[in-house]
């Protein structure tokens, strides 16, 4: 799910939560001192407002008017605002991650169709592709300035790649990705990749980069099959 539906979907959540809360006072009450809501609320404040001021320009104050929490539940639940911004990185970012890019590698009968699959649906709504990539985003950010964030950030990259370079090993051993290919290098560049031309775009703020960028991928991906399984891959698009 991209961070736009996904910040929809929340929105949407947290609308019907206050249209329940105003019908019936003593829920709203009760929610409000359940820990674990405010909390996903203040994660939920901290994701939309990082991404879109960036986390050293992220406002606290912004924060906690979004999540509708006072300064003390954030201090109980976070010590600082790198402890809020790591907690984004771990419970938002890398889930979206695993969401994208590790479930949907799960258990596949054709890796090169089911990472060709992944890379079709990136979104290319100008609003996507204008506020760029999320993990990316606090890469480039934050991995010079902060440890922290550069571990945790390393992680998710880490799982991403190794997802799929299993995928490709699984692909080599029933036949269908070419012997030759180098999994955790062919992983990576597919990685930069997608990051790459998400920057692309991101830069130019046009979704036609990202398009080209889609359509590239693909190709790339097409090549690493092993020649005989082109062929049916070809008769089977058809």
């Amino acid at each position: 799910m991209d961070l736009h539906i996904y910040e929809r979907v929340l929105g949407s959540l947290d609308v019907i939560g206050m249209l329940a809360a105003r019908k019936n006072p003593k829920r709203r009450a009760t929610r409000l001192r359940d820990p674990e809501w405010t909390r996903e609320r203040l994660l939920r404040a901290a994701s939309r407002e990082i991404y879109r001021s960036g986390f050293q320009s992220a406002s606290l104050d912004t924060i906690l008017a979004s999540a509708g929490v006072t300064k003390g539940a954030l201090y109980y639940h976070f010590k600082n605002k790198e402890a809020l911004g790591y907690a984004v990185v771990e419970e938002v970012i890398s889930a979206d991650v695993r969401g994208t890019w590790v479930r949907p590698l799960r258990s596949v009968k054709d890796p090169i169709n089911a990472l060709i699959g992944i890379v079709q649906r990136l979104s290319v709504r100008p609003e996507d592709v204008c506020g760029g990539c999320q993990l990316n985003n606090l890469a480039q950010e934050m991995s010079p300035l902060d440890a922290g964030f550069r571990k945790r950030l390393e992680t998710i990259f880490d799982v991403w790649r190794e997802a799929v370079a299993s995928v490709l090993r699984e692909g080599q051993i029933h036949g269908s990705v070419r012997r030759d290919v180098e999994t955790t290098d062919a992983a990576g560049l597919l990685i930069a990749m997608v990051e790459g031309y998400g920057s692309l775009a991101k830069n130019a703020q046009d979704p036609k980069v990202i398009k080209a960028g889609i359509k590239n991928i693909v190709g790339w991906l097409r090549s690493l099959r092993q020649p005989g399984n082109r062929k049916r891959a070809r008769l089977h698009r058809l």
